[in-house]
């Protein structure tokens, strides 16, 4: 029983907006990536094509998934940032749950990628954006533990 089931309450969706259960068998033992973004945000924009291909490249033998938690401001820009992701994502509908996780994870500035054990629901990594873009971009050491080296890079602050 995968403890990030219980952060979400259903309203996980696939690419086909099916509500999938986080309580299935094939999440046992997954390692999630909660991607806090927005298509009005241009280091989002740069840092989502390199997660694209860091997925598409490790999502099965790093039993690695992820789910998309959007800070656009309409649904139409979100489904527009959304198309070309192949991962999950929280309803667009459900900005307060997308607002309780940022609190509970202290996102203040996007974008923002947080590793969490999906069996237990520990936070591994609080900036595995810094690990893809410049310490392990083939993911050789993946999934990886906070570091207290951090390294500032450019996002866009959340109001």
């Amino acid at each position: 029983m995968a403890s990030v089931a219980k952060l979400f309450d259903g309203h996980i969706l696939n690419k086909e907006n099916q509500e999938i259960d986080l309580n299935n068998e094939k999440y046992k033992g997954k390692v999630f990536g909660f991607y806090f973004s927005a298509h009005w945000c241009l280091p989002c924009r740069i840092f989502t094509p390199k997660l694209i291909e860091f997925y598409k490249k490790h999502t099965e033998d790093k039993n690695f998934e992820i789910i998309f938690l959007s800070s656009d401001s309409d649904e139409e820009s979100f489904d527009e940032y959304y198309k070309d992701m192949p991962w999950l994502k929280l309803d667009y509908k459900d900005q307060e749950k997308k607002e309780e996780l940022e609190n509970k994870f202290g996102v203040n500035g996007i974008p923002k990628l947080i590793l969490i054990d999906g069996d237990t629901g520990d936070i591994l990594c609080n900036d595995a954006r810094d690990q893809i873009q410049n310490r392990d971009k083939q993911g050789e050491h993946f999934p990886w533990k906070d570091s207290k080296d951090k390294k500032d890079e450019s996002s866009c602050i959340l109001i």
